[in-house]
């Protein structure tokens, strides 16, 4: 019995409903697929880093932004196909991963040899900073965001129903009825009281 019992424990632990990291899910799909295709559709609305030529494929693209981006979509449809806290948390990791990625990427390109993405095309200091921030910096911290709060949300495990007894509880092997079940020794002296009590219908000493 223990040990099915710790079998369901770790079933129930494991188990967790699929609506429970679909919102988080959905928006990182959402910024998955903004973050990959912003490089080659941006420069259609003077939106872009350099070069800006609209659907041009170079390194830096992919391994800075394609790639991220595709993470975090693969880290969200995890999340949302999951019924398992372990594979959500799995997605979740992944999305995260690939937030800070966006953050750090450009920091490590040179080092690693990736290439440089270029620089923002805005004519002001304002758009450079919008987009700055739109293709890198705020979107890596949006989905590291919503990636910790999918960690949080799927490794929460349900309340008991509020009247259920646990398994093997302290009150599951007395007898039936329950009737001096909890205490024998009170029965035994109704008993005794019968037994050595005047009988029906004898009348007590003077009378």
């Amino acid at each position: 019995m223990r040990t099915r019992d710790s079998a369901d424990g770790r079933e129930g632990f494991l188990t967790m409903p699929r609506s429970r990291g679909a919102i988080s899910g959905v928006l990182l799909i959402l910024l998955g697929v903004w973050g990959a295709i912003i490089p080659f559709v941006g420069p259609l609305f003077g939106f872009s880093f350099t070069p800006d030529t609209a659907w041009e494929w170079t390194a830096a693209r992919g391994w800075l932004e394609v790639l991220p981006g595709a993470v975090a979509i693969l880290g969200g449809l995890i999340l949302i196909g999951s019924g398992s806290r372990a594979s959500a948390l799995l997605g979740a990791w992944l999305a995260a991963a690939a937030g800070a990625w966006f953050v750090i990427g450009r920091t490590l390109a040179d080092p690693w040899g990736i290439g440089d993405v270029g620089v923002p095309t805005g004519t002001g200091s304002g758009m450079r900073a919008l987009e700055e921030l739109a293709f890198f910096s705020l979107l890596g911290v949006v989905i590291v965001f919503l990636a910790a709060a999918a960690q949080g949300r799927v490794s929460v495990r349900g309340r008991r129903p509020v009247g259920a007894a646990p398994a093997g509880g302290p009150h599951t092997h007395g007898p039936a009825g329950g009737v001096g079940a909890e205490h024998p020794d009170e029965g035994q002296e109704h008993r005794g009281a019968h037994e050595y009590g005047p009988a029906q219908g004898e009348q007590g000493p003077g009378r």
